[in-house]
């Protein structure tokens, strides 16, 4: 795999700028203070472009100085990484990524082929061996970037990609969290390889606002804000194609620290599918949380302190 990378230089300057508070001391000399880790927290992501293979992926950005390690988000099949992981109602604190930061911890996150900032590459098809290896690419270039493995949270369909990178791509993965995992281990995916044209469907208001089913789990203003920011990062479906390739997660495959998070109400995880998976996952540091109050949408939901408070408890665990 080939990969290159440039950045936003032009919005890190402009957060750089806005860190610096000049004042005079006594002496009526001009002082520069840097103050930049409550700035970082609360601006928007930096956006980084990687090329994987030729293709330009976009992957977010939203770090801390001198962090306790690197978390690196992967969204779920219908939406992008900023709805997602970095989503800002006025008045309420959403965002996954200011989370983990408030935690200590930097944190990436990538949009997929067909997602966000991310185009379709020239088949106009997504499929889970190509996210696998796109994931590990930016991985590959992280572990350069920072010194160090990333700890790998997935989401619905990002947890299977996690996985099966995890399986297939390990060196530069420090630990792997699967959240809304929706999948069986014993399930057999029929041969799905689609040779027409991706439809390249648009998106629906209804669409983004159906994984919030539990009353009272989450404001009204932050579902419509939600729903907002969904339809202007994607609003046209993605296109999978090739999902027998789904067949190869494997739990005796991976040899990685794992987190399995399970919202109470979530209807695509299946506590019967779990507890089969959870036995097989080959390494013995594993920990399987079911999250009470939640639903497939956890992470902006009631239950979100407790999932990062959970995931991060995970990652300190490992080091002890």
């Amino acid at each position: 795999m080939a990969v290159t990378c440039s950045t936003n230089n032009e919005k890190y300057l402009s957060q750089l700028a806005g860190a610096v508070r000049r004042c005079v001391n006594r002496s009526g000399i001009l002082l520069f203070l840097f103050v930049l880790q409550p700035v970082l927290a609360q601006t928007d992501a930096i956006e980084h472009t990687v090329e994987v293979d030729g293709h330009p992926m976009a992957l977010w950005e939203k770090s801390v100085p001198e962090p306790k390690g690197h978390i690196v988000l992967h969204h779920g099949r219908t939406w992008s990484s900023l709805p997602d992981f970095d989503l800002q109602v006025p008045g309420e604190e959403l965002s996954l990524m200011d989370g983990f930061n408030t935690m200590g911890y930097s944190v990436w996150a990538l949009d997929a082929r067909g997602y966000g900032k991310t185009s379709r590459d020239n088949t106009g098809w997504n499929t889970p061996d190509r996210a696998a290896l796109d994931l590990a690419a930016v991985l590959d270039w992280l572990l350069v970037r920072n010194g160090e493995a990333s700890h790998v949270w997935g989401w619905s369909y990002g947890s299977m990609v996690a996985q099966l990178t995890a399986q297939r791509h390990p060196e530069a993965i420090a630990s792997v969290t699967l959240f809304g995992y929706p999948t069986d281990p014993d399930a057999v995916v029929p041969e799905t390889t689609f040779l027409s044209e991706a439809p390249a469907r648009p998106t629906t208001r209804a669409a983004a606002a159906s994984d919030f089913i539990v009353p009272g789990s989450i404001s009204q203003l932050a579902i419509d804000t939600y729903v907002n920011a969904a339809m202007k990062a994607d609003p046209i479906r993605a296109d999978w194609n090739q999902l027998h390739q789904w067949n190869a997660l494997d739990g005796e495959q991976l040899a990685l620290p794992t987190l399995l998070l399970q919202a109470e109400f979530d209807p695509l995880a299946d506590t019967d599918a779990h507890a089969r998976f959870f036995a097989k996952i080959a390494n013995p540091n594993k920990q399987w949380i079911v999250l009470a109050g939640g639903d497939h949408a956890a992470l902006l939901e009631t239950p979100r302190a407790k999932l990062i408070k959970s995931s991060i408890d995970f990652i300190e665990w490992l080091a002890h």
